[in-house]
């Protein structure tokens, strides 16, 4: 990578990550990594000299407002709430003073306003409050962690209300940062995160985040397990995206076409109601 500042419309890696466990359930395997990965892969943005930012960091940036973006930047992004991002990734990410985003799904968490759908052992609000004393952006991530665009207006304005103010209730400040749950959404999401408050949003879409995108409408790169260190390290480098998320990408045009004809049946049976 190159030693030079970084041109404020450079594309910037985003990982995605999930779990950090060695024993992962099977519903997050394929999307975890072990804690062993992880300082690996810390180790190379390291040695790299990469400058991780938040989300609202990048965001901010982006919108001008005088700041320049550092060095080789790249986001570190956990999505959910899983426990071991407090029990693995958190020593890691303190030990190199690493700036990172967790988006909690505020239903999966463990306490007051669980409803029982986490995939694993999930944070409790102390150690969410852990992670952002520790300089960790806590970001929003829905209630329940429903595909967003396949909700009716009602239920998506409860999704993300519900969110917005538990985490303002737990934390003592509102979360400007939102993730789409899978990754999923479309211009009526976009704008209802939005108008809920959130000033930037993170999609997937395995590709290098640009300024172009738009606030809402970041791309991420997914880390799993089968990620080794050639790999990450082409990811952080930005090379050979397309050829590495491939398929994912082709799976994921077939599944919109999948949503959209659900979608339009949806509001068929509402118009005949």
């Amino acid at each position: 990578m190159s030693g030079r500042r970084t041109a404020d419309g450079a594309p910037v890696p985003i990982l995605m990550y999930h779990t950090v466990a060695d024993e992962p359930s099977l519903a997050t395997r394929g999307l975890s990594v072990s804690p062993g990965q992880f300082a690996e892969q810390m180790e190379i943005l390291a040695d790299h000299r990469c400058t991780p930012l938040t989300t609202a960091d990048l965001a901010a940036i982006w919108r001008g407002g005088g700041r320049v973006l550092p060095d080789r930047p790249v986001l570190i992004t956990f999505d959910d709430g899983y426990e071991g991002v407090h029990r693995h990734a958190l020593p890691v990410l303190a030990k190199h003073g690493f700036a990172s985003t967790l988006f909690v799904s505020t239903g999966w968490l463990r306490g007051t306003y669980d409803t029982g759908g986490g995939l694993d052992t999930m944070l409790d609000w102390d150690q969410v409050r852990a992670l952002a004393a520790q300089g960790t952006e806590i970001g929003g991530h829905s209630h329940t962690h429903p595909q967003l665009d396949q909700l009716d207006d009602a239920e998506l304005e409860f999704e993300l209300r519900r969110c917005k103010e538990i985490v303002d209730g737990e934390l003592g400040a509102p979360p400007v940062s939102f993730a789409y749950p899978y990754g999923h959404s479309d211009r009526r999401v976009r704008q209802a995160v939005r108008a809920r408050g959130f000033a930037q949003s993170l999609a997937v879409g395995n590709g290098l985040a640009r300024r172009r995108q738009g606030p809402y409408a970041l791309e991420r790169v997914t880390v799993r397990r089968s990620t080794g260190p050639a790999e990450f390290e082409r990811l952080v480098e930005g090379r050979a995206i397309g050829r590495t998320f491939a398929k994912d990408r082709a799976l994921t045009k077939g599944y919109a076409l999948v949503r959209r004809a659900r979608q339009t049946r949806r509001k068929a049976i509402r118009t005949r109601v």
